[in-house]
């Protein structure tokens, strides 16, 4: 297995850190448009080369897979760019994977009622040519989504008769300093993903109804996180799950509910007020900026934060429904990371961290054949047990938990 990785800082950076520890692969090329992450990054591994790349690019991408004779691209860049990735690795005849998928654009005049293009439209409008050509796209293999579809696959084929609600259930205590000690605003994700998923009309999915919208911020609840997380007020928030797991688990409802507090709610929506959330570009001082970009560009790198961040986060799936034994059962299946345990280990912060160790155990389970399968495919549609034991077998158990 030769891997491209377009993204050489946060995830990408802690993919190249924790791949190295293993031996399914040949090479690595880590690619960046900033030729010294790449560099930095490909220093971990003596199998690791350093490239420049052009994400925006799909020809930039396909050059690369021809000039390494690239087997599996690994997208790790701000899903803005994926389709350009996308095509270029189809182009070069290299399976694919990402962590986030295709983006969306909200009904021209009903947004928080109607789905206008969802999340993976544009990359499920061309699964049969995936499949046709025996070439395998694994879309939304990050933690959410990613782990979350693996326990929804876990749930049904393992947990439940029948399943109520697939609720992706996503909360933390991390708390960020500055030199003396002092809390401060640091997001520990993309800035650019957060404002594009949290404004977002959310998604919500339900077996009568199909796919529909709600506002942003909609429907909040209280959910209590497990080691020592605890209570956190969770709104709906526009994510990938909703878009993957009814395809392929049976369940009567779908929803993904993010813990994102009331001071990152405040932000989000002063930015949407004064428009710095939109990503057109518009006229300062005679250069085109996009005021999105900005906003990212001034915040800290949280790729950078992790020597000042403390607490812990935690991905996982609260699931209702019947068990298999015909009892009511209400389970949530979780995974937790403290960071003070992953900037030891690895030197990454928890977030970034926990969202890249996925998709290296999924390209292991592809390299030894656990996995296979073509076309457009979400995690869903593969055995969880594997996947499951392994991430285990790297360190990172998983939990379950009886509500």
């Amino acid at each position: 297995m030769r891997i491209l990785l377009v993204g050489a800082g946060g995830v990408g950076g802690a993919f190249a850190a924790i791949a190295a520890r293993r031996d399914f692969f040949e090479r690595i090329v880590v690619a960046d448009y900033d030729l010294a992450k790449a560099e930095a990054a490909a220093a971990t591994d003596a199998r690791y080369v350093a490239a420049r790349i052009d994400a925006s690019s799909a020809e930039s991408v396909t050059a690369l897979c021809h000039e390494h004779a690239v087997t599996h691209v690994m997208n790790a860049v701000d899903p803005v760019f994926n389709m350009s990735v996308f095509e270029g690795a189809y182009a070069a005849g290299a399976d694919y994977l990402d962590m986030a998928m295709s983006l969306s654009t909200p009904h021209p005049t009903a947004p928080y009622a109607e789905t206008g293009v969802k999340l993976g439209d544009d990359q499920f409008a061309v699964a049969g040519d995936w499949e046709a050509a025996g070439r395998l796209a694994l879309v939304g293999i990050g933690v959410e989504p990613g782990l979350s579809d693996v326990f929804a696959r876990y749930a049904a084929d393992h947990l439940f008769s029948e399943i109520d609600e697939l609720g992706t259930r996503d909360g933390a205590n991390l708390v960020v300093t500055d030199d003396d000690g002092n809390e401060v605003f640091a997001p520990s994700f993309s800035m650019w993903t957060t404002i594009e998923e949290c404004l977002n009309p959310p998604v919500v999915w339900e077996k009568e109804r199909g796919w529909f919208t709600t506002p942003p911020f909609s429907e909040p609840e209280v959910f209590d996180f497990p080691e020592g997380i605890g209570p956190v007020e969770c709104v709906n928030v526009e994510h990938e799950e909703v878009l993957l797991m009814p395809r392929w688990v049976d369940c009567r409802r779908a929803t993904f509910k993010y813990g994102l507090g009331e001071e990152l709610i405040t932000i989000l929506k002063v930015l949407n007020t004064l428009g710095l959330d939109r990503t057109d570009p518009v006229r300062v001082k005679g250069v085109e900026v996009s005021p999105r970009d900005v906003v990212a560009a001034v915040l800290p790198d949280p790729a950078t934060i992790g020597p000042r961040m403390t607490g812990k986060t935690c991905a996982g799936l609260w699931v209702t429904g019947t068990g298999k034994d015909g009892a009511p059962r209400s389970t949530y299946l979780y995974h937790v990371v403290d960071n003070a345990w992953s900037m030891r280990e690895y030197g990454h912060q928890c977030v970034v961290w926990q969202t890249a160790v996925n998709p290296v155990v999924a390209l292991e389970l592809l390299a030894t054949g656990v996995w296979q399968g073509a076309g457009v495919l979400g995690p869903e549609a593969f055995d969880a047990v594997p996947f499951l034991d392994l991430l285990t077998a790297y360190g990172a158990p998983w939990g379950q938990r009886e509500q």
